[in-house]
């Protein structure tokens, strides 16, 4: 599918992350960095009242406030379609050189970047704002977002962690801020452990306040022109596909390591099964595809952060499909399988990371090996492999 062309000229950056202090900093520097930039906000913390509230304003203040209700009782559903009309408004009515869209706590930015280039307008940068020294704690925050008041909607089931894993690893660019008030100080463990989970992000350090005329506020960040480097938004959701997403490499510094597991051989359902805890304990953040004997058309997606686990079903292994079916697959899903490509197998492989800091390498790696099936299991081949124990159905609400 190729993308809409922009219909309007104004450009458009989005702004969001969990850590709403550094997510401020880094508004606040665009504005100072951008003459006559305006912010789009809308704030979800009043949903349980039916509304949410949006606001518009430059660096001097408040331009003007509304209220958008809730479409079908889903506060991110009233964003999505308050959003289009208030940037058009802004478009129509000219001289604003860049909307910056700064997304409330829990909203993920690739919805939105679809939803602003949908709309007609071009995504020019996606920033999730970081404090680093909160990242491992929030990447290990197991809490659902309900309960720190962070739901988007009634039927939000997210968690702190894997929402902020996926802000985190969508984004082009990663504004950091450091030394804000009441939060710790980062070490070069926080800051690596950063550069392992997004290692192609572009990374630029924000003040914090940054008021407009400030000394500070006139020194070059950088910020700018991250923002306005371009966006593509059918890479940055390809990048995030399991079948082809674009995953760590091995690293190991400061303390913090990244183990690639790639094997060619599908693990047995019950071994693995039992090691799931073991495993999703192992690392403050995994994920990847994997390869299951006894489900050999379907490939899995492992998604793990905070302690919990995500595994589903993510279509079929390019192997699986038909000849005539591979025009219809798009051109990075098929270099992606030509990497993988076996003889015998295609593209089904095993294809986990793991990324933390003190990760213990060599024992993840003996339990991850031990779920594979053995030479013997191997060599018995498909059909047997269809008599294992189906250990995951429950798991994948088969």
């Amino acid at each position: 599918m190729s993308r809409p062309e922009p219909r309007h000229a104004l450009p458009v950056v989005i702004v969001g992350g969990l850590h709403a202090d550094a997510r401020q900093a880094a508004v606040a520097r665009l504005l100072a960095d951008v003459p006559g930039s305006v912010v789009l906000h809308h704030d979800l913390a009043t949903a349980a009242a039916g509304t949410v509230v949006r606001t518009v304003r430059d660096a001097t203040g408040v331009l003007h406030a509304g209220e958008a209700p809730l479409v079908d009782d889903c506060a991110c559903c009233a964003l999505r379609e308050d959003l289009v009309p208030e940037l058009v408004r802004l478009a129509e009515a000219g001289g604003t050189p860049l909307a910056v869209v700064e997304l409330w706590d829990s909203v993920e930015p690739r919805a939105m970047a679809e939803v602003v280039t949908n709309g007609g307008f071009a995504v020019t940068g996606v920033i999730t704002a970081v404090d680093p020294a909160l990242v491992l704690p929030y990447l290990g925050n197991g809490d659902d977002l309900a309960e720190g008041g962070l739901a988007a909607a009634a039927t939000d089931r997210r968690t702190v962690a894997d929402t902020f894993a996926r802000q985190l690893e969508y984004a082009s660019v990663l504004a950091l801020a450091e030394s804000l008030p009441g939060s710790p100080e980062a070490d070069d463990e926080d800051r690596e452990l950063l550069t392992q989970l997004h290692p192609t992000a572009r990374r630029v350090t924000v003040g914090h306040g940054c008021p407009a005329g400030s000394p500070e506020a006139s020194a070059p960040s950088g910020l700018a022109r991250a923002a306005l480097a371009g966006f593509d938004v059918e890479a940055a959701a390809a990048a995030q596909h399991p079948a082809c997403a674009l995953l760590p490499a091995e690293a190991d510094a400061h303390g913090v390591a990244t183990l690639v597991w790639h094997r060619r051989r599908p693990f047995h359902p019950e071994r693995l099964y039992a090691a799931l805890e073991d495993l999703t304990c192992a690392a403050a953040r995994s994920r990847g595809r994997f390869w299951l004997a006894g489900k050999g058309d379907t490939l899995l997606h492992w998604d793990a952060a905070g302690g919990a686990l995500c595994v589903e079903g993510a279509g079929p292994w390019l192997a699986a499909l038909p000849d005539a079916a591979w025009d219809l697959v798009p051109p990075v899903r098929r270099a992606a399988a030509a990497l993988d490509w076996h003889p015998e197998h295609g593209d089904r492989c095993q294809h986990l990371v793991f990324t933390s800091p003190g990760l213990d390498r060599d024992g993840l790696e003996r339990l991850l090996d031990s779920c594979l099936l053995t030479d013997a299991e191997y060599a018995a081949g498909q059909a047997a492999w269809e008599r294992l124990p189906p250990a995951f159905d429950s798991l994948l609400e088969v």
